[in-house]
């Protein structure tokens, strides 16, 4: 998501490189390409204005950090300002409630909110351990009940069989009941969306918001990132009529220009509580604007990687893996469990760029889709051997059990020979990193993302500029090269 416009903000930047001090004047082909860039991506013209406007006076005005580059001051500027028109902060949903917590969900046909349901309830169980009830009320559209009851089925939901012949109010008010009686944390309701704002739309949702208004509800929009400045038209006209709390963006893994999610919390005063970037039930992500104005500036966004890291790392298995890559004894059935690990994670694109400074590095990389397939072969290959060879690859010594694993997994011999010669070298590499990593896995990713790769901004409050001060020293004593990443031919 926002690659495009990642692409062309930092592009603009280069107008500031040598400079020794900011300045109106060799700032303003910076801001001019950074307008047309917001405005190409279909940022509403007024969020655009004011937010060029707010850059402009606080860097104008902005006394140069002593060992910091400019460049890198504006682009802490930049975050700020960005962060600012995107809301500042997470709104997190408030649990301290005797009763469950309804979730109102309501949108245009087509925008994800059945999906959503679905993606909500599994999210709320993960990160804050609550147990949801799904229920369809969607009266228009009976598949949509269909669709809910298989979305809540594949995570072990509960959900409430509505009879669609009642109004959506009095399914509402009914399913409520029984959530309390489960002893349920949350009720999620789907409505029926058109395909577009409508009378008839309105007053159905607006009957069952005040049907459920003495419960405190949420009321969350969900909106097509996709439609760009047409979700702010959107999100107006529901607030206007149920008064949202929040707004939902779905399909941010699309082509989405971006322009939505840079417009509806200034332009409407609607915060975004969370964004969909993906197909799966756990691809659903609570909105943090300080994060997401790292990603587009290309600082990266390790917080959400470490959050994501921690629910699929366990510690205690964490810390055997370490202990065994210290003493040389990492296995292929370890290097397994990893790659397991790290598909869980996501995508090597998506895990990349929450890393600081490599959306550059990655254009250089080419395809990574290349790089994902040769681990997919790498997976047969290893399928194809037995317990004893993963657990030892001493075992694989033979041309005969070589040649037995190439034939079961459909590669060569020397496909075999070239993982074992790959795998040998990454594990003597992993044992003599060790030292680094001693303090534990979340120590080591801290190490590693935070302030051990020269160059790349930390996420602290003030990472960019952290990052700047550490290049000024290096370039002083003479230590302005950059490491070179990579475990020699181990490359992916």
């Amino acid at each position: 998501m926002f690659e495009q416009l990642s692409d062309k903000v930092t592009h603009a930047f280069k107008h500031l490189q040598g400079k020794t001090r900011i300045s109106e004047k060799n700032i303003e082909e910076t801001l001019a390409e950074v307008r047309r860039a917001f405005l190409e991506a279909d940022v509403n013209f007024k969020v655009v204005k004011e937010f060029i406007a707010g850059v402009k006076d606080r860097a104008i005005g902005e006394k140069v950090i002593d060992g910091v580059d400019p460049g890198q001051q504006f682009v802490k500027i930049m975050h700020d300002e960005l962060t600012k028109v995107m809301g500042e902060e997470n709104i997190p949903l408030d649990f301290n409630r005797p009763d469950p917590l309804p979730i109102l969900i309501v949108g245009l046909n087509g925008a994800g909110k059945t999906t959503f349901c679905g993606k909500l309830a599994l999210y709320l169980r993960k990160k804050e351990k609550k147990e949801s009830l799904l229920v369809p009320a969607d009266t228009m559209r009976p598949a949509a009940k269909e669709q809910l009851l298989t979305n809540a089925k594949n995570i072990s939901a509960d959900y409430f069989d509505s009879d669609l012949g009642m109004h959506p109010k009095d399914i509402a008010l009914k399913a409520y009941e029984k959530a309390k009686e489960e002893k349920k944390d949350v009720v999620i309701i789907d409505t029926a969306g058109r395909l577009q704002v409508d009378k008839d739309l309105m007053e159905q949702i607006r009957e069952v918001r005040e049907a459920i208004a003495p419960l405190n509800p949420q009321i969350f929009l969900v909106a097509d990132a996709m439609t760009g400045q047409e979700a702010v038209g959107v999100a107006q006209a529901f607030h206007e009529t149920v008064g949202l709390t929040g707004v939902v963006l779905s399909k941010m893994d699309s082509d989405a220009r971006g322009g939505a999610a840079l417009s509806i919390r200034h332009a409407s005063s609607i915060p975004i509580r969370f964004f969909s970037n993906g197909e799966k039930m756990s691809d659903l992500e609570a909105f943090h604007p300080e994060r997401l104005a790292g990603r587009i500036l290309d600082m990266g966004d390790v917080l959400t990687l470490v959050e994501k890291a921690e629910e699929v790392i366990d510690e205690k298995e964490a810390e055997k893996m370490m202990k065994k890559m210290e003493k040389n004894k990492f296995s292929i059935d370890d290097f397994l469990k990893q790659m397991d690990s790290m598909n869980k994670l996501g995508s090597m694109e998506s895990l990349m760029k929450m890393i600081p400074g490599m959306g550059g590095a990655m254009k250089q990389m080419g395809d990574l889709s290349v790089a994902e397939g040769e681990m997919k072969k790498m997976r047969v290959i290893i399928s194809s051997m037995t317990k004893k060879e993963r657990d030892d690859d001493k075992l694989l010594n033979t041309t005969s059990r070589k040649a037995r694993i190439a034939k079961g997994s459909g590669t060569t011999l020397k496909d075999v020979n070239d993982f074992l010669a790959k795998f040998r070298q990454m594990r003597k590499m992993m044992s003599s990193m060790m030292g680094m990593m001693k303090g534990g896995m979340m120590d080591g990713l801290g190490n590693m993302f935070g302030g051990g790769m020269p160059g790349m901004p930390s996420m602290g409050e003030d990472g960019a500029l952290q990052a700047g001060q550490r290049q000024q020293k290096q370039k002083k004593k003479g230590k302005g090269k950059r490491n070179r990443g990579g475990f020699g031919k181990w490359r992916f």
